[in-house]
């Protein structure tokens, strides 16, 4: 079943949580006749919801024969994601604490609507329901009451009203969140099966840390589009908390850069390299010509730190723990505006052995170390995430790009240290 044009991602609403549930049970089963009464449905219904879905995701997902009903190429694919939206969905309900425990979180997921979902996760993202009426394209008591109908179904409060209006309490963020993150797999099951019909590459948002991930990301980029020049890029620049926020909250794929020393249990690390900070200043700066560089030394002049909650600026407190700290009346990630204010004064910052090769021009680190710890440049991702065939594809031109960086940085102090001794 060939369809004749990308998904319309405003349609994935279209598609019914008992449908995506009935599939599960065809291809766990291998049977409509079993399936149908795994979920109280008679033949028919089960066929005909299962005509439905294949319409709605554009390709065929069941072959039927005499033996039984058998997911093909395409409903393997398709149902490896359905199995682990209504895991996650499940689990979702089970953090929150649903009446039952396991069984009444199954229970649950299986009394809840694809609106009562939608409508939580936007009451979530937009803040209260005013705002999330208004991007629904509703009206506020209809939100109101659809938000009361959806506390009567879990049986627990999720909202309470403020001055502001009626807001989202904590525990309904979270399981926002995740629901957000569960339905995500639906949506990559869609796009994986319009890529393997050679039609859009499924889109990518990745979130670059401060400094270091956009260096590395320009030629990740140009490899990428070389290989799939219809895909779709989105590249996020964020401070390290809010780009860690963003990942948790679905709103980017993965993270590209330092390895934040403290993150959630949530997120997976794949340190790629180890880069160590270095303290950095124009090339002609007073501290530049010395043997060695002590903290009295540095503490004398004006620095540039990284945001609060960057690798950067815990580097920074970490130098200077036990004593008066510097001065550092600017707080950026922002290459152009520290290279800037390096290169005209005699200030000082902190920049990783990777961001000094590929952005150093004009700069140079001073003969002070080693500084500790020494973080980790890699990719950040939700723990137990599944990529697609394009994520994978893009992590892996990642790899081979740092491997090829680290090579030439061993290259380069080689050939110095040759010069040096001649």
């Amino acid at each position: 079943m060939k369809s004749t044009k990308n998904y319309d991602f405003e349609a994935l609403d279209a598609i019914s949580f008992r449908q995506l549930r009935l599939f599960e049970s065809i291809g766990r089963l291998q049977s409509v006749r079993r399936a149908s009464e795994d979920c109280n449905l008679s033949q028919p219904a089960v066929t005909q919801s299962l005509s439905k879905l294949e319409v709605l995701v554009g390709a065929r997902l069941v072959e039927r024969r005499a033996s039984g009903s058998y997911l093909n190429k395409e409903g393997d694919a398709f149902y490896a994601r359905v199995s682990r939206f209504l895991t996650q969905f499940e689990e979702a309900l089970s953090v929150f604490n649903v009446e039952g425990g396991r069984n009444g979180a199954r229970s649950a997921a299986a009394r809840l609507l694809r609106s009562q979902v939608r409508v939580l996760i936007a009451i979530v993202e937009a803040g209260n329901i005013g705002p999330a009426a208004e991007q629904l394209g509703l009206s506020p008591a209809t939100l109101q009451r659809a938000a009361r109908d959806l506390e009567s179904n879990l049986r627990k409060p999720l909202f309470y009203r403020t001055a502001a209006g009626t807001v989202p309490t904590v525990e309904a963020i979270e399981l926002g969140r995740r629901f957000k993150l569960a339905l995500q797999e639906i949506e990559w099951g869609i796009r994986e099966l319009n890529a393997a019909q050679g039609e859009a590459i499924t889109p990518i948002t990745v979130g670059a840390m401060p400094l270091g991930g956009n260096v590395l990301l320009g030629s990740v980029l140009e490899a990428y589009l070389a290989r799939e020049p219809r895909a779709q890029v989105l590249v996020r620049n964020e401070s390290a908390v809010e780009m860690i926020k963003s990942l948790r909250a679905g709103d980017v794929d993965m993270v590209v850069g330092l390895i934040p020393a403290d993150t959630p249990d949530d997120l997976a690390h794949e340190a790629l390299t180890r880069t160590p900070h270095a303290i950095v200043a124009r090339k002609d700066h007073p501290l530049a010509a010395r043997e060695k560089v002590t903290l009295d030394d540095l503490a004398g002049y004006e620095w540039l730190v990284g945001a609060p909650g960057s690798s950067r600026r815990t580097c920074f407190a970490n130098l200077f723990e036990g004593r008066t700290e510097a001065r550092a009346p600017v707080a950026t990630s922002a290459l152009s505006i520290i290279k800037h204010l390096l290169k005209g004064s005699d200030r000082l910052t902190l920049m990783t052995s990777f961001e000094i090769q590929h952005e150093g021009e004009g700069l140079v680190a001073l003969p002070f170390g080693p500084i500790a710890p020494v973080p980790a440049f890699g990719i950040t991702t939700r723990a137990g995430w599944l990529p697609t065939r394009a994520h994978a594809m893009f992590m892996q031109i990642i790899r081979d790009q740092m491997a090829v960086s680290s090579v030439n940085a061993r290259l380069n102090a080689a050939a110095a240290l040759e010069m040096e001794s001649i």
